[in-house]
């Protein structure tokens, strides 16, 4: 479809549409929706052995806002990934964006549904701790922790 086909089709929403995206930032605070395309991987460890191993990792940095204040946090946080593991066997690029994007979403879901603490701070604790325990389930041995790899560059999610 061309892009001014995609933007007809914007155009054409029904006004409800706008409350889909209104009503998180309703709730206190707002997480972006993520895309497979913001978890830029890159390869920081060379897979050597035949059945599993070798490390990806990447790096975000998203705006949190509390939307009662208007102060905006930004919450920085790697994510870590394994090349391929005994029990997925090898893991695309491509499959670990849509995974990390999938378990991203739903830890935003869940943490934006009952926020501990209106602090976009504290939010974005919580939200990293949601999401390393979703990922890992994912894909077993899978991190998110506050420091990013030195070998990642921030990716930095706009509203």
């Amino acid at each position: 479809m061309s892009s001014s086909g995609q933007l007809e089709r914007r155009r054409a929403l029904p006004p409800w549409h706008l409350l889909a995206v209104m009503l998180p930032l309703l709730a206190g605070c707002s997480i972006n929706h993520y895309q497979p395309l913001h978890f830029q991987f890159v390869t920081v460890v060379q897979k050597t052995d035949p059945d599993s191993g070798g490390w990806r990792a990447a790096c975000l940095l998203v705006p949190i806002v509390n939307t009662s204040s208007w102060e905006t946090f930004f919450c920085k946080f790697g994510v870590g990934m394994p090349l391929e593991t005994q029990t997925d066997g090898p893991i695309s690029t491509a499959l670990a964006q849509r995974i990390a994007a999938n378990c991203a979403n739903e830890a935003g879901r869940i943490v934006l549904e009952f926020p501990n603490s209106p602090s976009p701070g504290l939010v974005c604790q919580e939200f990293k701790s949601t999401f390393h325990t979703i990922l890992n389930r994912a894909v077993l041995g899978s991190r998110v922790t506050t420091l990013c790899d030195k070998e990642t560059t921030p990716h930095v999610i706009e509203f």
